[in-house]
């Protein structure tokens, strides 16, 4: 299974299309979007996607996210996702909170997260830490998006282009 794994939009629209037409383009259908989403019309991009939201610190006005959520018939934003995708745990979350706790309790086979705007691929024990990086915000490294293949436990960063 290939998923799109985004974070830290911070209400940057363009950089946000320019991320969904590479996921596209890729072949990808489902989403994991790891928090600071920042206002609802960001949301409202992702119509027509399989999508789960995180809750960032940044993700202040939640009934806004809420609601754009279900105009589009997506679960609301929470600050902690426990799932299972193509037979894998998967913890999504934001990062400022509960992250450690996450990779530590040694349930999940991913924990993707967001949070520090830096590209992260790390095995920890018998987990995988995965951050596809920023497409907004303060950024120490270009704009990137990152697509994991389940079935090879593959993972490819993929940059976004500054002018998005």
């Amino acid at each position: 299974m290939l998923i799109g794994l985004l974070s830290d939009t911070h209400n940057n629209a363009a950089a946000t299309r320019a991320a969904l037409a590479i996921f596209r383009r890729e072949g990808v259908t489902r989403l994991l979007h790891c928090g600071d989403i920042t206002g609802g019309e960001i949301v409202l991009l992702f119509a027509g996607w399989e999508v789960t939201f995180a809750l960032g610190n940044m993700d202040r006005a939640v009934a806004e996210l809420e609601a754009a959520a279900s105009q589009i018939g997506c679960a609301p934003p929470r600050p902690a996702i426990s799932l299972v995708m193509d037979g894998y745990p998967i913890a999504v979350l934001h990062g400022h909170d509960g992250l450690e706790r996450a990779i530590q309790s040694g349930a999940y086979r991913y924990v993707i997260h967001g949070h520090t705007h830096l590209r992260r691929d790390e095995r920890l024990g018998g987990t995988r830490v995965i951050n596809p990086g920023a497409l907004g915000g303060t950024r120490r490294q270009g704009r990137s998006v990152a697509v994991l293949d389940t079935a090879a436990d593959q993972l490819r960063f993929i940059p976004v282009p500054e002018e998005a």
